[in-house]
C-alpha cells in the first residue's frame, strides 16, 4: 500500500526529501525509509543522501528521492529561440 502511495506522490510532486514526504502523506518515517529502500532495490526510484541546514542552524540529514527514468513534461508557454549555428 505505501509503495503505491510513495510512487504516486513522487510522480505528482517530483523530487522530494523524505521529511517532506512524511509531512504530506502521514506515513511514519521508519516505514517510509523501509519502503524507499525496497523501491530503490527494484530500480523504481533513485535516491541520494543529503544534509541541509534546518531551523536554528541544525543540520538535517535526509534521503532525496525521485522516480527512476521519469522525465517531467515540458513547461507550457513560449520557448526560447534556438541558438544560431556557429
Amino acid at each position: 500500500m505505501t509503495k503505491e502511495v510513495v510512487l504516486k506522490y513522487l510522480q505528482k510532486h517530483g523530487q522530494k526529501i523524505d521529511h517532506e514526504i512524511v509531512k504530506d502523506t502521514g506515513i511514519d518515517l521508519k516505514e517510509l525509509r523501509k519502503t524507499i529502500s525496497e523501491l530503490q532495490s527494484k530500480n523504481l526510484i533513485q535516491t541520494c543522501t543529503i544534509i541541509q541546514h534546518g531551523a536554528k542552524g541544525k543540520l538535517v540529514e535526509g534521503i532525496q528521492c525521485r522516480i527512476a527514468g521519469y522525465t517531467p513534461p515540458a513547461a507550457p508557454g513560449r520557448k526560447a529561440p534556438a541558438a544560431p549555428p556557429v
